[in-house]
């Protein structure tokens, strides 16, 4: 999985300072591969990350590369998520056509709470500062890598050409959840219609029982939730969603695309971020397509009701 404000870092799951000796590095590491070894009583998971850590900085190598690229190198360089990325097109196709600002309102909430936390009144120079980022607590943190996952979610829908049509930063009515009623992003195409949430928890999820779970998740139901806003949108809109689909960071589930199963008569998927486009394009197993005219007539009654957060 990337990097992100949410997920720990190498130097974190071994437990070393970012400063610490080759030797240091070292000696945590072996340290920690007996402890969490599943033999010694420790699980697959812990034992995994600690591998996956010690692959990113166990050599000098490799430790001067990830210093090098990761977001939180130095308190001097600003972060690569300080601002939406924006990357050259390198074709001249139509894109989709988009409405509303993704990661606006997570961008927004996450800087409130922000100030909320340091104080009033208070003057920091920049928020985005990795050091006082990663001081922050985890709910805070989780809003940045919210915000992240939303627009890197957005550049990948933008390629989908001018069959579709997007609305990101959906408001709803719907109460009741665990955070603030809103769908990132809805996608109208020849494939279906999708309420799309970007999620980013750090952290490995799975599926259980048509629900995701997670370390991370605690008590939440995130596909609940989505399908609760998502009936939301239905009910005033008078459209039919096809598709409910989450959307995580690579590496993050086991499988790029897996299919929980339906809700509201809608498919239900977990699907990995790089694979989404062609998912959308290609529709999800089961769930039903939508022809020309019914395409126009959604489309038009979405448009006259959606508002934006």
């Amino acid at each position: 999985m990337p990097d992100s404000p949410i997920s720990a870092t190498p130097y974190e799951v071994l437990g070393v300072s970012p400063s610490a000796t080759d030797r240091e590095l070292k000696r945590a590491f072996r340290t920690l591969l007996r402890q969490t070894h599943p033999d010694a009583g420790g699980t697959a998971e812990r034992f995994h990350a600690v591998q996956i850590a010690w692959e990113k900085i166990g050599t000098p190598e490799a430790r001067a590369a990830y210093d090098r690229a990761r977001p939180f190198a130095s308190a001097d360089a600003p972060p690569a998520w300080s601002t939406p990325q924006e990357r050259p097109r390198t074709d001249s196709r139509p894109t989709a056509r988009s409405f509303g600002h993704p990661g606006g309102w997570s961008r927004e909430y996450f800087l409130d709470h922000m100030r909320e936390w340091i104080g009033r009144g208070e003057t920091v120079p920049d928020f985005y500062d990795p050091q006082l980022v990663r001081s922050a607590p985890r709910e805070i943190r989780h809003l940045l890598a919210n915000a992240l996952a939303e627009e890197a979610t957005a550049r990948q829908l933008s390629t989908l050409g001018i069959g579709f049509t997007i609305w990101h930063d959906v408001a709803t009515d719907a109460a009741g959840s665990h955070v603030p009623p809103k769908i990132d992003h809805i996608v109208l195409g020849p494939s279906g219609l999708f309420a799309i949430q970007s999620e980013d928890w750090g952290d490995p999820v799975k599926v259980k029982r048509g629900e995701l779970i997670g370390q991370a998740l605690g008590g939440e139901r995130p596909m609940h939730d989505l399908a609760t806003r998502a009936k939301s949108i239905a009910r005033g809109a008078k459209v039919k969603f096809t598709g409910l689909v989450i959307v995580v960071p690579d590496g993050a589930p086991a499988q790029s695309l897996e299919v929980l199963g339906h809700a509201r008569g809608a498919v239900t998927a977990l699907v990995e971020q790089s694979r989404l486009p062609g998912v959308l394009r290609d529709g999800l197993p089961g769930a039903a397509r939508i022809n020309g005219t019914e395409l126009f007539e959604v489309r038009t009654r979405l448009q006259e009701n959606v508002q934006h957060v």
